[in-house]
């Protein structure tokens, strides 16, 4: 099956139970579709470069899963119909990475970086 990587972004109003329920919600809609979540992390309140709906943080979530395509439509089309869920970012990947995302690693642990000027 296809590899997939999700980013979801949630209401600020919403608790941190209630965002990372989100997460179990939509793992429990890919796994009813024939896929599974392999990891999934959640970033926590993030401030967007931008207001979107009159929000200007979020709670942010990452999914890793390993999903059929009809089953990532569906839990797609959930996410958009959800009125928690502001917005919603899939990427097909070729394999997954090993570790924490990058998000989560800490700034020492993410390896060097050109120097600033």
């Amino acid at each position: 099956m296809p590899l997939y990587e999700h980013v979801f972004i949630s209401r600020q109003d919403l608790s941190n139970t209630q965002a990372e329920g989100l997460i179990e919600h939509f793992g429990a809609v890919l796994s009813d579709n024939g896929g599974q979540v392999l990891d999934s992390e959640y970033w926590g309140v993030k401030t967007m470069a931008y207001k979107i709906n009159k929000n200007r943080k979020g709670h942010y979530a990452f999914l890793k899963t390993d999903a059929p395509a009809p089953a990532i439509q569906e839990m797609e089309r959930l996410m958009r119909l959800h009125d928690d869920v502001m917005r919603v970012l899939t990427i097909k990947v070729d394999e997954h990475e090993e570790g924490p995302s990058v998000q989560m690693q800490k700034r020492d642990e993410r390896g060097d970086r050109r120097e600033r000027r």
